[in-house]
Formats: structure tokens, sequence, C-alpha cells
């Protein structure tokens, strides 16, 4: 009886390490090469949430401006910028802008964040936190000497209905075209909703209440989410992002079963065989404007979201690497 006691506490703490992986404290450096701007943050997120919308599949002239906004500031960022064209929903014309860094051509990072939003609604933090992010962090590796391998940063559309868990999805096309091309991919990072924080006690839920033992219940911290599997691929961009910053930075790997492990880009990349993680404040987990229409750009923390943005900078350099 001991023994089987002692064998379930064995595997229950195996369990535990593997999904909250690494536990022990890690030393921090700072930023890399400089700190993001909130401001610049703000000014990204109030451009595509206040003027640009409503940024839906139906209305593929304003996701137009959205991408021509995207890639003129990609382009000023310092990256190499091309369109990626196709065509959905019949005719209808839509397309990827990807701006890359580093070297060209070999193996790549890819670090990708949607710019379209749900059923006409603003979008501030579903998705235009994640696009603001890439346009901030496409500054920081234009200063970055330290890239040894190409970055492709993809601001893709169609995540959202009715184009989710579809080939209509922009991340799909885009993975497709890396699959078909032979292009080697060592990661892929999706920034889905990197700017709600609350210091609010409660404010944070989790998918089961046993995992209150081993998360926090409120909502001031991002989170690296990936498969069964990708457990070292994980653990390396969330010790790279602690390094980088003193934001709370928790990871957690699970079965695609779990509600949210693949609500974002990355499950384009899993169906095509490529690791892939999601860096997410946990959308509906914390936001209460989560598909609503004050998701607006005043709800976000421009502060806390200029950390992730180093924190992922540190993430991407690392894994260059």
């Amino acid at each position: 009886m001991l023994a089987a006691l002692g064998l379930i506490v064995v595997l229950g703490a195996g369990a535990v390490f593997y999904v909250v992986q690494p536990l022990w404290p890690v030393s921090r450096a700072g930023p890399l090469v400089g700190t993001v701007d909130p401001a610049a943050l703000e000014a990204h997120v109030r451009m595509l949430s206040d003027t640009l919308p409503p940024r839906e599949w139906s209305r593929p002239e304003n996701l137009e401006r959205a991408a021509e906004y995207v890639a003129a500031q990609l382009t000023r960022a310092g990256g190499r910028v091309i369109d990626q064209p196709y065509t959905a929903f019949g005719t209808l014309r839509y397309r990827n802008v990807i701006a890359s860094f580093g070297r060209e051509g070999g193996e790549r990072i890819v670090v990708g964040a949607h710019y379209d939003a749900h059923a006409g609604l603003p979008g501030a933090d579903d998705n235009a936190s994640g696009v603001a992010g890439l346009i901030e962090l496409g500054g920081l590796l234009a200063r970055t000497r330290s890239v040894r391998r190409g970055v492709d940063l993809v601001a893709f559309t169609l995540e959202e209905a009715p184009a989710y868990r579809s080939d209509a999805m922009g991340s799909w096309v885009h993975a497709r075209s890396l699959r078909d091309g032979g292009v080697r991919v060592r990661a892929m990072i999706s920034l889905e909703m990197i700017g709600y924080f609350t210091d609010a006690r409660g404010s944070q839920q989790l998918p089961h209440p046993a995992l209150g033992l081993v998360y926090p219940t409120t909502g001031n911290f991002i989170a690296v989410i990936g498969r069964l599997g990708e457990a070292r691929l994980v653990r390396r961009v969330k010790r790279a992002m602690q390094k980088a910053t003193e934001l709370p930075v928790y990871s957690m790997n699970a079965p695609t079963v779990v509600p949210g492990v693949d609500f974002s880009d990355h499950r384009s990349y899993w169906a095509h065989d490529y690791p892939a993680v999601m860096v997410t404040d946990t959308a509906f987990y914390r936001n209460p404007h989560y598909h609503t229409s004050t998701d607006t750009s005043a709800t976000l923390d421009y502060r806390r979201m200029a950390k992730v943005v180093e924190a992922v900078h540190g993430a991407v350099v690392a894994l260059t690497r």
C-alpha cells in the first residue's frame, strides 16, 4: 500500500513538473537591446481597434487597410516585407504580411499574430495587442546583432470565425506554404492577446479548479502554452522570457482537449508538423471583455504589455542560437 501510494505521489509530481515546468527560479538579465515604448504599443492598438474596424472577414477592404498599416510599420521597423495574398470564401482576396529579419534562407523562427477581429468588434486585446507586439518586436530585432538565424514576423488575416479551424486561416496558408516549400522551422510563437493584466484577487480563471494549486488566481502574468510532447520548447521559451523580464511568466503543456490550448494560429503549424507555442494573457480565462464591444484600447495595460514584447524578443534570440 505504501509503495503504491509513493508511486502515485511520484507520478503526480512528475506530471505537475511536466505541465508547469520549469519550477526553479531564473536569474534575470533584463531586455537585450533596450526597452519597448508603451506609448508606441498603444498607438498601434488604437489605430487597429479605434480607427480601422470592422476587421472581419466580410470587410476585406478594411482588412486591406489594416494590412497596409502593418506592412508600413514593419518596413519602418527594418524588416524585409512581402505580401502573401490568397483567395477565400469564393473570390474574396486577403493577405498575410511577412517581415523577415536576420539571415535569408535556411531554418526559420516564425512569430505571428492575427490582425482580423471577431464579428466587427474593436478587438483591442484580441488581437490588436498581438499585432502591436509584433511590430515593436520587429524594431527590437532590427537592433539585435546576435540573431543567428532567419526570423519571420507574420501578421495573419482570418483567424476568427468563420475561417477558424479551416484552410482559410492566414496562418494555415502560411504554414502550408512553408511545408510545401520544404522550409525548416525551428519554432513558431503565436502572440494571442498579450495586453490585459489585473492585480485583482480571483481575476484569473483556470481550466480546472485543481490547477489553482500550481497557478496564480490573479491575472498579472503572461503564459506560454504548448501541446503534449513539446515540453522542451515550452521550457526554453519560458526560461528565456523569464531572463528578459520581471513580469511573471507561467507555462502549461496540455492536450488540445483543454479549452484554449489550440485556440489560435499556432494550431495551423501543429497541423503541418511544426513545433509551436502560444504566448497569451489567457484570453477568456482572464479578460472579461473577450469577444465583446468593450474590448477596447482603454482596457489594456501597455506597460506590462511592453515587458511581454521584451520577453518574447529574448525568447526569439535564444531560439536562434
